[in-house]
């Protein structure tokens, strides 16, 4: 299937908007709870949905049914001002009863229609992730990460002069840098 660059950008935003509702501080599964707190939520959401509209589409997760692939994958190649009437793709997405209430209160939004085909694109490319290409792909990071640990600084990185942080701390201590706040040490 091929991505336009649109759903190239937003689908890991949802993806990581989903993974993080799942589960609280102690590792419980609140991913319902969650869901239900972003979906009260819906009136003062309605203002993120062309800026972010992964922060609203979430609220509408498990709340689509897809009964054209096809339709899917096409919608998902698409630019959003590309998209059709979302009223027409009736025949491809279905929504449950309680989703088809919030979408009720998003379709009164300038923008609301083009934003329901979005929801219903981030969540069909959510549900479409295989898990055995996700394990495999965690698989090859993990040993992309035991190979550089081997490598020391002696690795290709090193001899191409980049200077690429060791781990996901590090990166998120040099981007906190770049906006202005101080290192912690």
């Amino acid at each position: 299937m091929k991505l336009s660059r649109y759903f190239a950008d937003h689908s890991p935003a949802y993806d990581a908007e989903i993974n993080d509702l799942l589960s609280d501080s102690e590792g419980k599964n609140v991913l319902e709870k969650r869901l239900r707190e972003k979906r009260s939520q819906i009136d003062f959401l309605v203002m993120m949905m062309e800026e972010s509209p992964e922060m609203l589409a979430v609220a509408f997760h498990q709340g689509f049914r897809f009964t054209s692939p096809r339709t899917m994958d096409d919608l998902a190649a698409m630019q959003p001002e590309k998209f059709p009437s979302w009223f027409t793709l009736d025949a491809a997405i279905t929504l449950s009863p309680w989703a088809d209430a919030l979408a009720d209160r998003v379709l009164i939004e300038p923008g609301g229609e083009r934003f329901m085909t979005v929801a219903a694109v981030l969540e069909y490319l959510h549900t479409r992730v295989d898990p055995s290409l996700a394990a495999a792909a965690a698989e090859a990071e993990q040993d992309e990460e035991d190979n550089d640990r081997e490598q020391g600084d002696g690795g290709d990185e090193a001899d191409e002069g980049e200077n690429l942080p060791r781990n996901l701390e590090e990166a998120g201590a040099d981007w906190l840098a770049e906006q202005g706040f101080e290192r912690k040490e």
